[in-house]
This record gives structure tokens, sequence and C-alpha cells, in this order.
């Protein structure tokens, strides 16, 4: 079995049954909960319904979503979660402020996923889905802490729009700015915040800066701020890159060497109320150091050719 492979557990709506190799965690008959299909190499569990649907071949998936307005874009706001749960509920209702601003132009949901937490984030995520039904809540849970490339990943993977925003779930992120990024899409594929006048302390401001300007002497690029969250992508581009963990932070440059084109945007950016940092000293240069390497080593090796069949 792969290192990174991960169960998701999609919460809160009916999900056709399959037939899964792998014992259920736990062990013990499988009786009121059935494996479901619902992501490539992943798996979900699904409450059954008083009388079960006929099992399907290995790799159906749950059922299509509702069909989309015409003239409407589909976009997913992704959002991972770890010991929020102080901030699930005002970050919904932001979300929800902000969602005026979008109608015109897109058909929203927002994919919530919980990466293992222990404390009330889920319960708080089911609360926020049942308050605000017009935000399309979706919850996508990790079978343990997996991390926040994971996470993003496991978010990409379920989200159904044709453009995918990401932000954190601690609220110093501001969803006020996602209108702002999701118009420079008429000219970029990837669009990336820059937090300005951020409201962090000053070690984690210096080590951020640090591991910027090393990031883009190694590998040649200009991003001025690739740890913050606030960002807007074309899905497409976003299947056509592999993660592996901590490659989120140099989700910029792998998507350039798929022919994205990227832009940067000032954005808000607001103290830490709630919960506490998941980053320090250690996690924020030494490992990212490491990817770096392998970065360069992809970007080396990218095979960047283009080709025509002459008649």
């Amino acid at each position: 079995m792969p290192k990174h492979r991960f169960e998701i557990i999609e919460l809160g709506r009916e999900v056709k049954t399959v037939p899964h190799p792998l014992p259920r965690p736990g062990g013990g008959a499988v009786s009121r909960a059935a494996w479901t299909g619902v992501l490539p190499g992943c798996y979900s569990v699904g409450v059954a319904p008083a009388a079960w649907p006929p099992v399907e071949p290995w790799g159906a998936t749950a059922p299509s979503p509702p069909a989309r307005n015409c003239g409407v874009d589909r976009l997913s706001i992704v959002l991972p979660a770890f010991e929020e749960q102080d901030n699930i509920a005002p970050l919904a209702g932001e979300l929800a402020a902000v969602l005026p601003a979008l109608r015109d132009r897109w058909e929203v949901e927002c994919v919530f996923v919980d990466d293992g937490s222990t404390d009330r984030t889920r319960d708080e995520i089911l609360r926020a889905r049942d308050a605000y039904p017009q935000l399309g809540i979706r919850l996508v849970a990790l079978d343990r802490n997996w991390g926040l490339t994971a996470a993003m990943d496991a978010g990409f993977r379920a989200a159904r729009g044709d453009v995918v925003a990401t932000l954190d779930t601690d609220l110093q992120n501001d969803p006020a700015d996602l209108p702002r990024l999701l118009a420079e899409l008429g000219r970029a594929d990837v669009v990336i915040g820059i937090r300005v006048n951020r409201r962090d302390p000053l070690v984690k401001r210096v080590s951020s800066k640090i591991a910027n300007a090393v990031r883009n002497r190694a590998t040649g690029e200009d991003i001025v701020d690739t740890g913050c969250s606030l960002k807007v992508y074309r899905k497409a581009y976003l299947d056509r890159v592999k993660l592996f963990t901590g490659l989120h932070r140099f989700l910029p440059t792998l998507l350039r060497l798929e022919g994205a084109r990227v832009v940067q945007v000032p954005v808000n950016h607001r103290p830490r109320v709630h919960g506490r940092a998941k980053y320090h000293l250690w996690n924020r240069l030494v490992g990212p150091l490491l990817d770096l390497f392998a970065v360069r080593w992809m970007q080396k090796r990218h095979l960047g050719y283009r080709w025509e069949e002459i008649p």
C-alpha cells in the first residue's frame, strides 16, 4: 500500500455501495456502513440507507451533482481544517456574507476538509452546513491527521468546480478578498494572494521572508508570498499535478511547469484570535528546504516539449 494512501469520509449525503478489498477499520462486520468509491485511490464511508441499493462494480462513484445553472460557472472553495472548532462558525458567516457578490457568476460549494481533528471541528462544520445551506457545504474527513498537503489534495479531488479557491480556516484570510482574486481569472489560470500588513509574530514574518527568498532564488521564481493560503486555481491545471507531502508550498511553480499563467494580488491579513498556529521555525524552514531540492529536480527534468503532426 502506498505510504500516503488515505481514506476520505464524506458525510451527509447518500452514496452508492461498492465492494472494497480491505477490512473495515476497527474490525467487525460491515452492518451499518458500506465502503463506497468517491475519489480515485481513496475510499469513503457512507451511512447505509434502510434498504441498501444494489452493489455496483468497483470504480462506481457517488451520484452526480445537481444540474448546474446555465451561464454560471462552478466554484469550489476548499477549506482545510485541523483543530479549528472556534473558527468554523464565524468563517461560515463571513463566507455567507460574500456569497451575494459571487452569485451572478458562480455556483458555489464549500468543501471543508477535516484533517483528523480531535476537537469539535467536525461537529461545527456540520452545524454550519445546517445554518448556511446556501453555501453548499460538504464535509470531507480524513481518517487521521495527514497534514496540510493531504488535506488540500483531498479537497482538490473532491471539488466539483471548474475553479477552485483555497483559504485557511484560522480566520486570518479574509473571504471578502475572493471576488477580487476571481476577477483576475480573465488574464490568469492561478491567482495568488500577497498578505499585506501581515498580522503574525516577528519570527514568523522573518522566517517566511527568508524561505520565500531562498525558494525564489533556487527555482528562478518571483512568488512573493507562497505561504498565503488565499489562492484561486483553474481545476484543469490542478488535475495535472501529483502532490507529495510539503509540495503545496510549490504549487505555483509546479503549475507554471504545466503552462499555467500566474498572477499575484495584494490581500488583507488578520491576526489569529482562536486556536494555535500549526507551523513553527523547524517545519517552516528545514522541511521546505528539503522539498526545494525535489522541486528543482522536477524543473530540470520536466518534459516541456511541444509537438505537431505534419500532414
